[in-house]
């Protein structure tokens, strides 16, 4: 499988040199050359394989010619064999027609987790023997720094620069980046908003001087091997409710548009989605840019929601290179004006080309809440803020009641405990392996949001060896 840059100049790579590169060097972000297709059989035939041998069939025309099958199920079985539930991504059903798609049984208690697991293992092989030693350098709003950490801390050949906004983030979520204290783990808490942290890392890519000294590498949803794996569970969820043979709905809150995008791949392969919701916070730059093709960014307002704490969403750029026809040089201009302007326009025939699949809404924080406390009525379960969001989303979905919709439950609650306490009156208990994290030493770098400081910092770092 060949990948090629959503802006259309950066050389076309196999899945090997795509999945080290992370970010392209035009700027844009890579995708298959084509999307392969699963036949209605060979969907039909993953409703009785586990986790792991589902992930491998859906996997394998993306890394082919860089993996063989036994190779990727070897790194599948290393990957979710530390996951807490052997389902791996467990359904619960919560009335006739809504149900939780259990993503937070991994390391870190994050949805990220279901790819980063995979990714550490990815790099470890691609690097092994090669004498390269690559850097990390990434920025989360929460959950993509300690599934990344998590993954790769103490690897030979990798080092990790993890940036998020000091404040803004759950105190569960920061002790899981900040008490990793591994010599190849680096935490820098940074004074300003993700976007803000975001934006530094897209700029260290294009920074010739930064890339002469470092070979840099990505672990954000802005590198195709991350939302690769996330495709998988969409397929595992799907058969268990009767596809292909039926049609399913899914509610994905997001901030970055990563997971929703992996639930357009596994459409684009052939699975029978019948809608994908769109599920934002009021950061709402999503819901505005598919409804009304508004897509400007705005300030981020802090919620309870800190991961959908987002207004520049970096996989909306996958999606509309598909829209676009692929045109990579019009997709380089579109984003070098927004770049430029922070403000776009999205055609109207591009949002015409995504409204049969993709419906969105902006949840604020007392549907939020709502959603939270019916949870906990209605369904018996406990949720988190983000799994809130799309569960209110999919509540309000005015499709087939025949139809069943599954929400993305992205969070275990116990990491948004202040959060979930206030809306249902119960504190959720960190799981026994966490149970000490507020006894660990904690150990990260405070710097101003300023990118020569940050810059300094990690050339420094690194040099340090």
């Amino acid at each position: 499988m060949d990948y090629i840059s959503t802006r259309g100049s950066a050389p076309t790579l196999d899945f090997r040199a795509a999945t080290l590169a992370g970010l392209a060097s035009d700027g844009g972000l890579y995708v298959p050359a084509r999307w392969p297709r699963l036949s209605a059989d060979e969907i039909r035939a993953l409703a009785g394989p586990d986790y792991v041998e589902t992930a491998v069939r859906v996997m394998a025309p993306f890394v082919a010619g860089s993996l063989s099958e036994d190779e990727l199920r070897t790194l599948c079985r290393a990957a979710y064999g530390r996951f807490g539930h052997d389902a791996v991504t467990p359904l619960v059903q919560l009335d006739h027609r809504h149900w939780l798609l259990e993503l937070f049984h991994g390391p870190t208690l994050a949805f990220k987790d279901v790819a980063l697991q995979l990714l550490g293992q990815l790099f470890e092989t691609f690097l092994a023997g090669g004498g390269t030693d690559i850097t990390i350098v990434g920025a989360t709003s929460g959950d993509t720094g300690s599934a990344a950490i998590e993954a790769v801390a103490g690897r030979e050949h990798i080092r990790i620069f993890m940036l998020h906004p000091e404040g803004r983030v759950s105190d569960v979520q920061r002790r899981q980046m900040t008490t990793v204290l591994a010599p190849n783990v680096h935490n820098i808490a940074i004074d300003g908003s993700f976007d803000d942290a975001q934006a530094m890392v897209k700029r260290l890519f294009g920074d010739a001087e930064v890339r002469g000294a470092l070979t840099l590498s990505a672990v954000n949803s802005i590198n195709w091997a991350r939302l690769m794996a996330q495709v998988v569970y969409y397929f595992y969820a799907a058969v268990r409710l009767g596809a292909p043979d039926r049609e399913i709905a899914f509610s994905v809150p997001t901030g970055n548009f990563g997971d929703v995008f992996a639930g357009y791949v596994a459409a684009q392969m052939g699975l029978p989605v019948a809608k994908l919701v769109v599920a934002t916070n009021v950061n709402d730059i999503l819901h505005r840019a598919l409804t009304s093709g508004d897509y400007s960014a705005g300030s981020v307002t802090p919620t309870a929601t800190p991961s959908m704490d987002i207004q520049v969403s970096s996989n909306f750029e996958r999606l509309l290179f598909d829209l676009s026809g692929r045109d990579g040089g019009a997709i380089a201009a579109m984003m070098s004006e927004f770049d430029t302007t922070r403000a776009m326009t999205i055609p109207a025939d591009m949002r015409s080309g995504a409204s049969g699949l993709f419906a969105s809404a902006r949840i604020d924080g007392d549907a939020m809440a709502l959603a939270l406390r019916w949870a906990q009525e209605h369904g018996g379960q406990i949720i988190d803020p983000h799994s809130a969001v799309g569960l209110a989303a999919a509540r309000g979905l005015d499709i087939d009641p025949a139809v069943p919709v599954v929400t993305l439950a992205t969070a275990h609650p116990a990491k948004f405990r202040d959060a979930v306490e206030r809306a249902t009156g119960v504190r959720p208990p960190l799981p026994p392996r966490l149970g000490n994290l507020f006894d660990r030493e904690e150990r990260y770098e405070r710097l101003p949001g300023d990118y020569d400081a940050v810059k300094a910092h990690i050339l420094a770092e690194a040099a340090r060896g």
